[in-house]
């Protein structure tokens, strides 16, 4: 598996994964405003590449964006489907490359997007990349989709349920990336694991009921990725907030993975944010602080008597 993390890793990543594909490119697109991500797209179909793009259909802001990016697409020789209107919106972000890799985002193809704090995972897991294509033909041919891998978070059909044990079951720390976190039910998950010892910290907002969590907004960088790091062992990456419209009324898409290297990373990039916030900073000087005291008793300790 493999981790991008924005704004560092940028646009690379994305157009190094359309530029190596060899069969097929298979993308859902939310918001696209790269102009990059449409000449690699239209590239891949110059040189025999199958490109197929499932478009939402509908997002904030005027829908006739989305219907030029159509027009612009098929004159291209992508073949493009709209999403059904049967959910509120169809936010997922995933690409399959050759039916072999599997690319899900917490960012979208836009230029903001790319420059926030967001993260994404690419694998090759061959069940992953199978649940992957069975998303998108389903949603493509706007038929129901039932979830068969627990680890493919899906909403609204498995997104409430996943993502509820994975907090259930933080024994130590839980770590999390969330711009609006405000569902009833997932608050009240997170206290409970506040009160029963685990760390639980917050980059991001939180609603009502979310008094005993430590919450700090990301300083310095605009926040657009839904992320959980727990225990240092596990990571969820996805779309969908910890907020009843998008684990219920919302196509979203994650993935909950367990690659120590690629935890080992989100792990490194939370401290790093965590360190920059007011509550990070006064953590910091308490540590030396007590750094300080320590190493003095341990000097005191050492002095011979009398």
């Amino acid at each position: 598996m493999d981790v991008i993390v924005e704004p560092a890793d940028g646009l690379e990543p994305v157009l190094a994964a359309i530029n190596g594909a060899q069969k097929t490119v298979d993308v859902i697109i939310f918001r696209l405003d790269l102009k990059a991500i449409e000449k690699a797209l239209e590239a891949a179909v110059g040189r025999g590449v199958t490109v197929r793009a499932l478009v939402a259909h509908t997002h904030t802001g005027p829908d006739k964006r989305l219907r030029q990016l159509e027009d612009r697409m098929l004159a291209s020789g992508v073949m493009v489907s709209r999403t059904g209107d049967d959910l509120v919106r169809y936010h997922g972000k995933l690409m399959i490359l050759d039916r072999e890799a599997l690319h899900v985002y917490g960012f979208n193809y836009t230029a903001i997007d790319i420059k926030s704090r967001s993260f994404g995972v690419v694998t090759r897991d061959r069940r992953l990349v199978q649940e992957a294509l069975r998303l998108f033909e389903a949603d493509a041919t706007r038929q129901e989709f039932e979830p068969l891998v627990d680890e493919f978070v899906v909403s609204p059909e498995n997104a409430r349920e996943q993502l509820a044990t994975f907090i259930k079951r933080a024994k130590k720390s839980l770590a999390i990336y969330d711009p609006r976190l405000t569902d009833v039910s997932m608050l009240r998950l997170l206290q409970l694991r506040a009160k029963a010892g685990v760390d639980v910290r917050v980059l991001g907002k939180a609603g009502r009921g979310g008094g005993a969590l430590k919450v700090q907004k990301l300083p310095g960088l605009r926040l657009h990725v839904r992320a959980l790091i727990r225990d240092g062992d596990a990571v969820f990456v996805g779309s969908q907030s910890l907020r009843a419209l998008e684990l219920d009324g919302r196509r979203e898409v994650g993935l909950i993975v367990r690659d120590p290297v690629l935890v080992k990373r989100l792990q490194e990039v939370f401290e790093e944010d965590w360190a920059r916030t007011d509550v990070g900073r006064k953590e910091q000087k308490q540590f030396e602080k007590d750094q300080k005291l320590a190493a003095a008793d341990d000097v005191a300790a050492m002095a011979p008597e009398g």
